[in-house]
C-alpha cells in the first residue's frame, strides 16, 4: 500500500517496509499522472524500484541466515532489477577500494555474497543481515526512457537500532517489456564515516 504524508518541504511515501523521502517541490503534480500508462518513467516506476531493491537485499540476507541458497537469490535479484542483458551496468559499490568500478554481473554478485577469488575485498554486503532500507531521494529527474536518483539510503541492521546512511546515484531504464532496470548503481558512505559498520 502506497501512503503519502507531507512533512515540512519533503513527502513521506511509505510502501511496505521501505520508507521513501522526497522533495515536496514538484513533487505533488507528478504523483497526480503517475499511474497513467506511457512508455516514458515516470516517478513511481522509479519508487517501485528502489522498494524492491530494498527487499530484495533484505531477502537475500534472510535466505542467508536460514542456511538457504542465497547466491540464487542474489543471481535472481541482480538478474531482475539490473540492466546487464542489456549492456554495461555501471556499477560503484560502496564497500570496494581494490575493484572499485565494475562493469559485470560476475562483479555486482561478489559484492552482494562475497565469496569470489577475482574480487577478496567482498565480504558480501547482503548478508550482513539488514531488516530495513529506507530511502531518502534528494532529486529524481526522469527524462524520457531515462531517469536518474540521488540521495542518501538507510540501512537497518538485523540484530541492531542504529541505521547506517550512505550515499546513492542510481540511473534506470526501461527494457523492451516496460520493466525499469538499473544501468548505474553508484554508492558512497559520507564522508568521515567509517564503512566498518557496514560489513557482515
Amino acid at each position: 500500500m502506497l501512503k503519502i504524508y507531507s512533512v515540512g518541504c519533503f513527502l513521506n511515501l511509505s510502501i511496505s517496509n521501505v520508507n521513501i523521502i522526497l522533495p515536496l517541490i514538484e513533487t505533488r503534480q507528478k504523483l497526480l499522472v503517475m499511474n497513467k500508462k506511457s512508455a516514458d518513467i515516470t516517478l513511481k516506476d522509479v519508487l517501485d524500484i528502489q522498494k524492491k531493491w530494498g527487499e530484495g537485499i533484505i531477502r537475500i540476507g534472510k535466505v542467508y541466515v536460514e542456511n538457504g541458497n542465497y547466491r540464487k537469490e542474489a543471481e535472481d535479484f541482480i538478474d531482475s532489477l539490473y540492466g546487464y542483458d542489456l549492456g554495461e551496468v555501471l556499477f560503484k559499490p560502496t564497500l570496494a577500494s581494490e575493484k572499485q568500478f565494475r562493469t559485470t554481473k560476475e562483479g555486482a554478485l561478489s559484492y552482494f555474497v562475497g565469496n569470489n577469488s577475482g574480487f577478496p575485498e567482498d565480504v558480501g554486503f547482503a548478508l550482513k543481515p539488514w531488516q530495513n532500507v529506507r530511502w531518502e531521494n534528494r532529486g529524481i529527474k526522469t527524462i524520457g526512457n531515462m531517469a536518474i536518483a540521488m540521495g542518501n539510503y538507510y540501512f537497518l541492521p538485523a540484530n541492531g537500532n542504529m541505521e547506517i546512511k550512505v550515499e546513492f546515484t542510481f540511473a534506470y531504464t526501461k527494457d523492451e517489456n516496460g520493466n525499469l532496470r538499473i544501468i548505474m548503481h553508484g554508492s558512497h558512505v559520507p564522508y568521515g564515516s567509517t564503512r566498518n559498520s557496514l560489513k557482515p
